[in-house]
């Protein structure tokens, strides 16, 4: 990824940048009506609904549509079939209307194939990693594709513990299971068991990336009101963007079209086939909404059918510099008729860690020449970085790189695979791991536990977790960094209480790995004193056996349940099992 691309530091924590958010609707506070707006005669009127229902086979409903925007012809380019650009009807009065028809397209294809998601979710509190909050309510929108699957954002089904879906013109919800969710791509495969549901229900297509100024339809259930609505637009820009959800850059469409919360997973239709899924828009500003392209859909459906489960995209593993300045292309042996990009820095977990070298500069990714600022050729005269080319690679395959190295030219294969940070940047439908020893709350550090301190997270957060959280990178494998998040007082860690918000560094001198690892040095000490190195020398010193006994003390104090989370327990009874069969 390039040093100038938006990070997720600047995309949460700059005030002068306009932050993206995630459309999830949630139950709004009830606002005085506004008068409509005097947009020019494009909304459905009552005199045509009834022929439009009867033709569907549905009662009357009432749409909504937005921001009215001069369209072209929806999908004529890839063969779908034309639809005359206006209709003419009468109104009550008798008065001939003339109206767009690419919403009533986009309607005819929706009313059998979208549908509303009611999430009951509950997230954990991570300053209290042993409880949940409060349980929430939540709506969204997402469609049917083959498979009796319904496709929709990750975000309205994240920590779920109970999802209902409906009809368009049906009263009833109908329990959905989840098949699999992808927080990086902002995707999730739902799928309801009740043969009932599936009666008259229509599965959409998947299309191609629309071009620039091709006109979309977004259909959902925003807020303000219960039946679904269209709102038109055209596709303003396609790159790269920033997913509010996932922290991660991914091929977006920027449309003109009002995403508001609720439509989240609701298909962006383009002639008969769905060009996207809508799911953020751009705080601050007016109808700046972003759809997922196709491309991200398909990698994403394609991978949970080959292996069952959502597998992630793949990443090389390498920051990479511009080579805009000419001086610098000249120190590293740059031909004048070269481009590419230098390689800063190099993730160890990366299979490109054992093939290239700091100071590399990549020429070609998969025989695509690389810009001196990062970007590729893409369609007509546009371009985007070369990170798209890498996401869209499944986890195992091989890119070729082409690299310049001390002046010579080099072919180069990587196996490409999705990498985890050294801190979490989610940790959405899991619990949080933690472990409790004489009132010290022991955690991995993770961004939502950061996330905790406030919007304003980056600054409030301790400043050195919060720079260590964003920029290290991990040495190994399984590699956490292990806090000290509180001390739950009592009289065994009297004069520790200062000590909170630490990384801890050694166990009686042993660096600590993970927290399991700490976990099982702590269970398994066997001297009089137990040793805690943290942060800025800090050292914490406890009497073991004493220690023990305060912490069941401790527990009961505070009312809670286990010393350890649910995946130490498990991780201390196979343990137990090894250890077992081994002494037989």
């Amino acid at each position: 990824m390039l040093a100038a691309s938006r990070s997720l530091r600047r995309l949460s924590s700059s005030s002068s940048v306009r932050s993206l958010r995630r459309v999830l609707q949630h139950p709004p506070t009830p606002q005085p009506a506004a008068p409509p707006p005097l947009w020019p005669l494009r909304t459905l009127t009552r005199a045509f609904l009834p022929h439009l229902a009867a033709a569907r086979g549905f009662a009357t409903a009432s749409f909504s549509s937005s921001a009215p925007s001069r369209l072209g012809e929806c999908g004529g380019a890839r063969g779908a079939p034309e639809i005359p650009e206006e209709v003419e009807v009468e109104d009550e009065a008798g008065a001939l209307v003339r109206h767009d028809t690419d919403a009533y397209a986009a309607v005819e294809l929706a009313l059998d194939s979208v549908v509303k998601v009611f999430t009951v979710s509950s997230s954990p509190n991570y300053f209290l990693p042993w409880q949940n909050k409060a349980q929430r309510e939540s709506m969204g929108s997402g469609f049917v594709i083959p498979g009796r699957r319904i496709v929709t954002n990750a975000h309205v089904v994240a920590d779920h513990t109970f999802v209902l879906v409906r009809k368009h013109g049906s009263p009833t919800k109908y329990k959905a299971e989840v098949l699999a969710v992808g927080h990086e791509c902002d995707l999730a495969l739902l799928t309801v068991e009740s043969e009932e549901f599936w009666d008259g229900v229509n599965s959409l297509e998947l299309g191609d990336i629309p071009f620039l100024q091709e006109a979309v339809a977004v259909v959902g259930y925003p807020q303000g009101g219960d039946n679904i609505s269209v709102t038109k637009g055209v596709v303003s820009r396609v790159e790269p963007t920033q997913y509010a959800h996932g922290a991660t850059q991914l091929m977006a469409i920027q449309i003109d079209a009002a995403i508001n919360p609720g439509n989240s997973g609701g298909p962006a239709i383009m002639g008969d086939k769905v060009a996207g899924v809508a799911f953020q828009n751009l705080s601050g500003a007016e109808n700046i909404g972003y759809i997922i392209p196709v491309p991200v859909i398909k990698r994403f459906i394609s991978g949970v059918e080959e292996s069952g489960k959502y597998s992630g995209f793949c990443t090389l593993g390498v920051s990479c510099q511009a080579t805009e300045n000419i001086q610098l292309r000249e120190c590293f042996g740059m031909q004048p008729d070269m481009t590419g990009v230098l390689v800063s820095r190099i993730n160890p977990l990366s299979d490109a860690y054992k093939i290239l070298k700091k100071d590399d500069i990549l020429l070609e990714f998969d025989g695509v020449p690389i810009a001196n600022d990062g970007t590729v050729p893409f369609r007509n005269r546009e371009r985007i970085t070369f990170d798209h080319l890498v996401s869209m690679k499944k986890p195992g395959e091989t890119a070729v790189l082409k690299v310049l190295r001390d002046g010579k030219e080099q072919e180069l294969s990587v196996i490409l695979r999705p990498l985890q940070p050294l801190v979490p940047v989610h940790q959405f439908d899991k619990l949080p791991s933690y472990y409790i020893f004489a009132g010290f709350v022991f955690i991995p550090l993770t961004q939502p536990y950061l996330h905790e301190f406030g919007e304003d997270w980056y600054n409030a957060s301790p400043r050195r977790l919060c720079e260590r959280a964003l920029r290290e990178l991990p040495k190994k494998a399984g590699e956490q960094l292990v806090i000290l998040s509180q001390v739950l007082m009592d009289d065994i860690n009297v004069g520790y209480e200062r000590l909170a918000e630490l990384q801890v560094k050694k166990v009686n001198g042993v660096e600590v790995e993970n927290l399991k690892h700490l976990c099982s040095i702590v269970e398994g000490c066997t001297e009089e004193n137990l040793r805690f190195d943290l942060d800025d020398e800090r050292v914490i010193i406890l009497k073991y056996q004493n220690a023990r006994l305060a912490t069941s003390r401790v527990l009961k104090r505070h009312r809670i349940p286990s010393a350890m989370s649910s995946d130490l327990v498990e991780e201390q009874a196979n343990n137990g099992e090894v250890e077992a069969s081994c002494t037989s």
